[in-house]
């Protein structure tokens, strides 16, 4: 069986990129950290190479975390597992409409 691996690269980080194609729902995909930690997880969805998943449940509202740094904010609850993506979160970056 191919490993199947994403990377969490920040310690505020409640997302983790994956670097694996063949990503579907119900795959295990082992989360490592920069010290080596491994923390596996079934993804609920298909993810795509270079995307995202949750690490740990994200509320509604609560800002996604990704290289140390908010990269949008959740717009449901967001669970474990789950591909995170523009369908449910939003970009809070180069958004003229919120003066940033």
């Amino acid at each position: 069986m191919e490993l199947k691996l994403a990377l969490r690269v920040d310690d505020l980080d409640n997302v983790a990129t994956v670097f694996a194609n063949g990503v579907t729902a119900g795959t295990d995909v082992e989360i490592r950290d920069k010290r080596g930690n491994l923390d596996p997880v079934i993804v609920h969805a298909d993810v795509p190479y270079g995307h995202k998943i949750a690490v740990v449940d994200i509320p509604k509202g609560a800002h996604i975390m990704k290289y140390g740094e908010s990269i949008g904010e959740a717009d449901v609850d967001i669970k474990r597992g789950d591909y995170v993506h523009v369908h449910n979160m939003k970009a809070l970056r180069g958004r003229g409409d919120l003066g940033r």
